[in-house]
């Protein structure tokens, strides 16, 4: 049983070095936003190229952290989680010394295999580790500091581009992981499924996953020129997607078993995530190029702007953990979208000679307090309604919702918002595209919240229903057969 306590020295060491390797992952989801404006001047790249730049990550994270949270159940998810760090350094070394788009692009493709192998590892760590009664916090802490990690992105990315380069925001991972691995291997406890996760190697399952959002992402960019090519990758892709289905549905040892998503609470946190991860998304990608290319804003000025986002998720993540295990998982799950909403509606404001006291900081902290409201509540309920020995692939599932739900959103966004290849050269041409861009946002952020309230329960702490996950039960069930005292009548 795991047994860990936060207060402990090891309990600490295990909290250091998951938050530092996921936060790696979770850094180059943001650092690299301010970064292509740069990246786009310095390698020649157009719009399209700037898209592919964070979907080339986004294509081999998404569709193989499925297999790295399996991996991580069957072979060991600490053995998983350092060779993902490994991978993820070197795969970073090689995109900061990228000379050409194109290189750079499938360096970035590298970059998300590393992410897919470590980022469930270190979720599910914390979960196979910490005793019962310290879990919600332990992931609240995962949550809030991992969400520093991808809302200090931005600043530090503007930091490394105005000072030595873009390349760094690359190369900066090196020293991280050489960090990371030795706690790793001294300090973090090995763990796995047990014999629940043996069986065969899925790589069909992983490469139709994997191929069907690279040709449903390539169509989705590059739609606009509406060649023969881009139709004939829209009906592969949605062909992949559908053989993956019915692959995972036969196979007797899938990557990603129908049965888990027979848990109601499950299946509805999943669907969560698709909406906020999507609107997420579009708002990081957008909103560094917007305060760079309209409002005149420096890199590092970007970055900036989005600090007090970082502030409150330092300062109530674990309170926020904590807290959803009071109320249950519903009224932040549903509250929290709504205030990314409104964040994403009062962006609109920020335009050419925006004030930043006035225009872009309401909306920072707005957003800000929505995540507080909603990452560690939505991370703690996807967890707690699968078993332990399950860890590594519910996060896994819900790292995949997230990351394709953002490699979406980072695809078409700018499709549904009329954006040109060139927009992001243009001040005028992007602000008209961005303001129709964060409605569409927020509106995605609504049906997350609707789809909260409406689907997801508070399963009752003390239910002896076998299977008060798969129901989500909110009271528990009648003893059948029992007395009132709890023991079988003779």
């Amino acid at each position: 049983m795991p047994d860990v306590r936060i207060a402990s020295s090891q309990g600490k060491w295990i909290l250091f070095t998951t938050v530092l390797g996921s936060s790696m992952v979770l850094l180059d989801s943001t650092v690299v936003n301010v970064a292509l404006p740069t990246i786009g001047r310095d390698l020649g790249g157009s719009l399209a190229a700037l898209q592919w730049t964070v979907n080339a990550y986004m294509v081999t994270l998404a569709g193989l952290i499925l297999l790295g949270g399996s991996l991580g159940d069957r072979y060991g998810r600490r053995r998983t989680f350092v060779l993902g760090v490994v991978w993820f350094a070197a795969a970073s070394l090689l995109c900061g010394l990228a000379p050409t788009p194109g290189i750079l692009i499938a360096a970035r493709a590298l970059q998300g295999v590393g992410g897919a192998l470590l980022t469930p590892g270190s979720l599910a760590l914390i979960q196979a580790s910490f005793h019962s009664d310290d879990r919600s916090r332990a992931v609240g802490l995962w949550s809030g500091f991992g969400g520093i990690g991808a809302a200090v992105g931005p600043f530090l990315g503007g930091w490394l581009v105005d000072g030595p380069g873009w390349r760094w925001v690359f190369l900066l991972n090196v020293p991280l992981a050489l960090m990371c691995v030795p706690v790793a291997l001294r300090h973090v406890p090995e763990s796995s499924g047990g014999s629940g996760a043996r069986g065969r190697f899925d790589v069909l399952g992983a490469a139709l996953g994997a191929l069907a959002l690279a040709l449903l992402t390539y169509a989705l960019i590059e739609a606009r020129s509406g060649s023969l090519t881009v139709a004939l990758s829209a009906v592969a892709g949605l062909a992949a997607a559908v053989a993956f289905v019915q692959v995972e549905r036969h196979r007797p040892d899938p990557m990603l078993p129908p049965d888990i998503f027979a848990s109601r609470q499950f299946t509805a946190v999943n669907l969560v995530t698709l909406c906020v991860y999507a609107a997420f998304g579009g708002y990081f990608f957008l909103t560094a190029l917007q305060l760079q290319v309209v409002a005149g804003y420096s890199a590092l000025q970007a970055g900036t702007a989005l600090l007090p986002s970082t502030a409150l998720m330092l300062l109530f993540s674990a309170r926020s953990g904590a807290l959803a295990d009071h109320t249950g998982p519903r009224l932040p799950l549903t509250a929290g979208p709504l205030l990314c909403a409104a964040a994403m509606l009062l962006m609109l404001r920020v335009g050419e000679d925006a004030d930043y006291l006035t225009d872009v900081l309401p909306a920072v902290l707005v957003m800000g307090t929505g995540m507080v409201t909603l990452v560690a509540p939505l991370t703690a309920t996807v967890l707690a309604s699968v078993d332990t020995a399950r860890a590594g692939l519910a996060s896994g599932i819900n790292n995949a919702a997230a990351r394709a739900a953002g490699l979406v959103a980072v695809a078409a966004l700018p499709l549904l918002a009329g954006m040109g290849p060139e927009a992001y050269r243009s001040a005028v041409a992007f602000d008209a595209a961005f303001d129709r861009a964060m409605p569409i946002c927020a509106g995605v952020l609504v049906a997350g919240s609707v789809l909260a309230f409406t689907l997801v329960r508070r399963p009752a702490p003390d239910c002896r229903h076998p299977e008060c996950r798969t129901h989500g039960c909110v009271t528990a069930p009648p003893l059948e057969g029992r007395g009132t005292d709890g023991r079988t009548p003779q």
